[in-house]
């Protein structure tokens, strides 16, 4: 990709995502992510009803008469997301690429946090840590990222998202909201690693995927690669125990993925290449804000 490609493609994936995070985003993101705690703003005259726990009792003596201290959401966050860049994001058979939606969701995510001042990190991962892009505040730090994830190219091909969490654990020290974004396509347990990393931080899933991914289509024998592993073979489509077979990985690997993240605690969105991701991406924030 050249330079002016890329530069079209940031600027068009900038205004698109800008519009949803300003106009439709901005206060469910809000909601969904309250911050870190609550910290002192002022103090004011006690009135009936206020907790009694929280009289200055310095001001009251000052003054002789109850004062209290007045908190407000410190809501400054720091925002992580943790994208696979496999071989499998390349897929799309139905819509767009897997990559495609990937980093329009991505950068939705990012543009909603600077509306609300976060600070913005990025791993790259796909069976070990590829890029980690340290969180930090700003337009031009979110168009770096942009960049990143439209242009950046893996020396590996393979999934390994145990690996993924783990670095996230031990390289964020302070509590953070992160977004892990895979077509979960992986054969590694990734329970332990994702229950201690929502413990540790405020996790969600959002899961990219093709329909084809679940279903394969009657069309004969077709030759088809493995995008992680680079394997080329033959499969008769026509078959139905090959269909059946198919279909049967397919439910598999999401059953594995629902009981990890439920038993994890995290929320999961699933999101496919050919229809929009926003009332996914909404209805991720309205369950999480409703906790």
């Amino acid at each position: 990709m050249d330079a002016n490609e890329l530069l079209k493609k940031i600027r068009k994936i900038e205004i698109k995502t800008r519009g949803l995070s300003q106009n439709i985003f901005a206060g469910e993101y809000h909601s969904a992510f309250k911050g870190r705690g609550m910290i002192f703003s002022e103090v004011r005259e006690y009135q009936p009803g206020d907790d009694i726990r929280d009289i200055d009792w310095n001001v009251t003596a000052r003054h002789n008469k109850p004062y209290v201290k007045v908190y407000e959401e410190e809501r400054e966050l720091t925002v992580m997301l943790l994208i696979d860049v496999s071989g499998s994001r390349n897929f799309g058979a139905r819509g767009d690429l897997k990559k495609e939606r990937m980093a329009e969701i991505a950068a939705t995510l990012a543009f909603s946090s600077i509306q609300n001042n976060d600070k913005v990190g990025v791993i790259f991962f796909s069976d070990k840590i590829e890029k980690f892009i340290p969180p930090k505040k700003g337009k031009k730090h979110i168009l770096l990222i942009i960049r990143e994830i439209i242009s950046f190219e893996p020396e590996s091909t393979g999934t390994n998202i145990d690996v993924a969490l783990q670095f996230m654990t031990n390289a964020i020290k302070k509590r953070c909201s992160a977004f892990l974004i895979s077509d979960f396509i992986d054969d590694h347990d990734y329970f332990k690693s994702m229950s201690i990393a929502n413990r540790k931080h405020d996790l969600a899933s959002i899961q990219v995927y093709d329909k084809r991914d679940a279903e394969m289509p009657n069309v004969g024998l077709i030759r088809i690669k493995d995008l992680e592993t680079g394997q080329d073979r033959w499969i008769d489509t026509s078959s139905s125990y090959v269909r059946k077979a198919y279909a049967k990985d397919w439910y598999d690997q999401q059953q594995k993925l629902t009981s990890i993240t439920t038993r994890s605690g995290v929320d999961l969105a699933s999101v496919t290449t050919d229809e929009d991701y926003v009332k996914a991406l909404l209805g991720l924030f309205r369950r999480r804000g409703a906790k």
